[in-house]
């Protein structure tokens, strides 16, 4: 069930941690906090916000999220090894654009995270104010000692997946929905290594990885390339470009995280 809040009610609810539904509180969640990706939603909306109800068995839950794209009928298929082990994750499937879509069960997601929902998410609000600006200058230099590494794709669940991935794995992570939102981040900072799918909105990885080389500062940044794509064809073409490596997906964790700890080690040494 989608209902619509006013920014009054949203507030409360945020408030109380719970949202009347038919005179039941029902626990309620940012989705982004749920998933420890996001403290609050950075979307702008208008005068109301979206709010999904979940039900699953004779439990609820309640979760604020960005955006209602609808609903489809898909195909789910059993998790991969890299995936079984997340909480909450109830299946997958690959969409008729080939993008692979990870199904989850909200209220395992609630049940297994919601007690560290709270905590969470104020030590993320404590961690982004600093007294001074010789605080945040020397916060930064540490920061920028981890390795970034920019996920690029138009799924947002391939996105956060990856990044909780990484983030696990102690690294930094900067998120783009396609090429040219990652020519952008790519502005503000140079990452250690570029994970990039193929089909996207805007400007495909391909044309991604073409401004990448042709760009003298950006020339030699390792690419890895993460694709349903995975004929032949895409994956001469992916060389002749100059992407240094092509994993289809289903990937290997442990291949990934080899391939990532190798251009870390070699970035830090350079």
């Amino acid at each position: 069930v989608v209902r619509r809040l006013s920014t009054d009610d949203l507030n409360k609810a945020y408030a109380s941690g719970a949202l009347n539904v038919a005179g039941e509180d029902v626990p309620f969640y940012w989705t982004g906090a749920l998933l420890q990706s996001s403290a609050h939603s950075q979307e702008v909306h208008g005068r109301t916000h979206p709010v999904v109800i979940f039900r699953s068995a004779a439990q609820r839950v309640a979760m604020h999220v960005d955006e209602v794209l609808g609903n489809q009928e898909v195909v789910v298929k059993n998790l991969g090894s890299q995936l079984s082990r997340l909480p909450g994750l109830a299946g997958m499937s690959v969409l008729a654009s080939g993008a692979v879509a990870l199904i989850y069960n909200p209220v395992a997601l609630a049940t297994v995270y919601g007690s560290q929902v709270p905590a969470w998410v104020a030590s993320h609000q404590r961690s982004g104010t600093l007294v001074s600006s010789d605080a945040a200058n020397v916060a930064d230099m540490e920061v920028n000692a981890v390795p970034l590494v920019l996920v690029v794709d138009d799924s947002i669940t391939v996105r956060r997946v990856t990044q909780r991935l990484l983030q696990r794995e102690g690294y930094r992570v900067t998120l783009a929905a396609d090429g040219l939102q990652a020519l952008e981040k790519l502005q503000m900072e140079r990452p250690t290594v570029v994970l990039s799918d193929i089909e996207m909105p805007r400007m495909d990885g391909f044309d991604l990885v073409r401004n990448i080389r042709s760009d003298v500062r950006l020339s030699d940044l390792p690419v890895i390339m993460i694709t349903s794509r995975i004929a032949e064809k895409h994956r001469e073409h992916a060389r002749e470009l100059g992407v240094d490596h092509y994993l289809g997906k289903p990937y290997s964790e442990d291949e990934l995280l080899a391939l990532i700890g190798h251009y870390a080690k070699v970035s830090a040494e350079a």
